[in-house]
């Protein structure tokens, strides 16, 4: 298994930016996060493979930007332009799979993540 922690979450007005970051105690072939709202169902956020090919759910697409520091095996996700709707519990994951993996690290049309583990989660709150 790996251990993840994330940090960098907080509040936030609309507009306004939040980094997160994940330490991770090994990088997988496909890491990345999704967020939870309360009352609504898990929603993939943003995506990296092992060569740093990235995915974005739609609605964070031009506004969050992941990235990952494999010699520190960090994962962060710069968010700006918040919205209100960006709210929730934001998860960083790993599909737990090695580096010398294939296969596809991509999230799908009905926002789901290949993801098999995850931390416990940082806040975000973003106010109008």
């Amino acid at each position: 298994l790996v251990d993840l922690v994330e940090s960098g979450g907080g509040s936030a007005q609309t507009g306004g930016s939040l980094r997160l970051s994940c330490e991770a105690s090994r990088i997988t072939y496909c890491m990345g996060w999704f967020r939870q709202a309360p009352g609504e169902k898990r929603e993939g956020v943003a995506v990296i493979d092992k060569d740093g090919r990235t995915s974005y759910g739609d609605s964070v697409k031009g506004r969050f930007t992941i990235s990952k520091d494999s010699a520190k095996n960090t994962l962060h996700l710069q968010m700006n332009s918040l919205k209100p709707d960006d709210t929730g519990m934001y998860y960083c994951g790993t599909d737990l799979r090695s580096v010398d993996s294939g296969g596809l690290c991509a999230i799908t049309e009905d926002l789901q993540v290949p993801l098999a583990w995850w931390g416990r989660g940082t806040q975000v709150t973003v106010s109008s």
